[in-house]
């Protein structure tokens, strides 16, 4: 079931004539962009463009690549455990896509959500509504917000053969960017540990002293709209159709497949809006399977335009677990922590919403 976002991973990854001819074509444009964000973040460490104070503690989880890292579920798994820790955070993210901010206040329904391009004005928004410290979703290349703790996410299921710079390639900035980084976290969905390791080892040879971790997003329960959960087992043996408008969809796949499903895979671009004629397309291809599954990013999307009658519809979240580097990651909570308690020294005034009590945050913004 070919899609926009198969023909992007064939230009970006695939080795037919068609596609080395379209990079070959695409590289002199990569080539500018490349300079153009060199420049760009030279001027940032050179003070000459500058980054702004936030009006609250900030902690960046952005990644290099376009996507594919696992950013939101790890962005949400530090805003829940900044507030275990008794912080009242909130997440602050750009906005490219209403599916986004739905997926973070399912994640974590007590924590607002503020979507705002302008960081710094993201974070005002957020201490209005009674947070302590802003998570800044997909926030390494937006230099102009000052952060206590900045958070690279690579991927080891995406982990490329070349560094190929947009719009050649994924990739956003050249692999050295992760220098700037306070801490590189690799991800893994599908992928094996020893190809966390591997990427661990690159790392370590442009950025000896960068403190790492490695985190696996294995594939959670069956759930679908009614509330309804079945484990993901279910699925071992079964043909079914995965649907997904994510970075790399075929690491969702190759989840289920791990799982023992037999999917065949809908691949969609990132932040896809779908249309009544996607679904019914949807819809009709599920129909001899008789089983669809989405991630909660498209799940929210979908499930509003998903008929009655129609295959059911479930949908999988990643669970976060470290594996590695956990000393790295509280060193980066405790750093946020920190800053966090400094500001309460100052201002002993409880933030506006917040509960006086369990560390509760304030209602999301909706």
């Amino acid at each position: 079931m070919p899609t926009d976002r198969a023909l992007a991973e064939r230009l970006w990854h695939g080795d037919d004539a068609v596609s080395v001819i379209a990079r070959a074509a695409l590289a002199p444009v990569a080539l500018v962009y490349g300079a153009a964000m060199a420049v760009r973040s030279r001027l940032f460490d050179a003070g000459v463009l500058a980054s702004r104070a936030t009006a609250i503690p900030a902690i960046s989880i952005g990644n290099l690549s376009v996507g594919g890292t696992g950013k939101t579920p790890v962005a949400a798994w530090f805003a829940a455990s900044l507030r275990d820790r008794g912080a009242h955070p909130a997440i602050v993210l750009r906005g490219y896509g209403e599916d986004e901010p739905l997926v973070h206040r399912q994640l974590n329904p007590d924590v607002p959500v503020v979507t705002a391009p302008d960081r710094v004005a993201g974070a005002a928004r957020a201490r209005g509504l009674g947070a302590d410290v802003a998570v800044l979703d997909d926030a390494f290349q937006h230099r102009g917000a000052r952060r206590m703790v900045d958070v690279v996410l690579v991927s080891a299921d995406a982990w490329p053969r070349r560094w190929r710079l947009l719009p050649a390639g994924p990739m956003r900035e050249p692999l050295g960017a992760v220098r700037r980084a306070t801490l590189a976290i690799v991800t893994r969905k599908s992928a094996a540990s020893g190809d966390a390791e591997a990427v661990l080892r690159a790392l370590g040879t442009v950025a000896p002293r960068l403190p790492v971790a490695t985190v696996h997003l294995p594939a959670g329960p069956l759930r679908n709209a009614a509330g309804e959960e079945e484990p993901l087992e279910a699925l071992a043996g079964r043909a079914v159709l995965a649907i997904a408008s994510i970075a790399a969809p075929g690491a969702f796949g190759a989840q289920l497949a791990q799982a023992g499903a037999r999917p065949t895979l809908a691949a969609f671009a990132d932040h896809h809006e779908f249309s009544e004629a996607d679904v019914s397309r949807l819809v009709r291809v599920a129909g001899a399977p008789g089983v669809a599954v989405c991630t909660l990013k498209d799940h929210v999307k979908l499930a509003p335009l998903w008929p009655r009658g129609a295959p059911p519809l479930w949908y999988v979240t990643q669970r976060v677990r470290v594996e590695t580097g956990h000393a790295a990651v509280d060193a980066a909570l405790d750093a946020i922590m920190g800053a966090v308690s400094a500001a309460r020294s100052l201002n002993p005034k409880p933030a506006p919403g917040a509960a006086d009590h369990g560390h509760r945050p304030p209602p999301a913004d909706r």
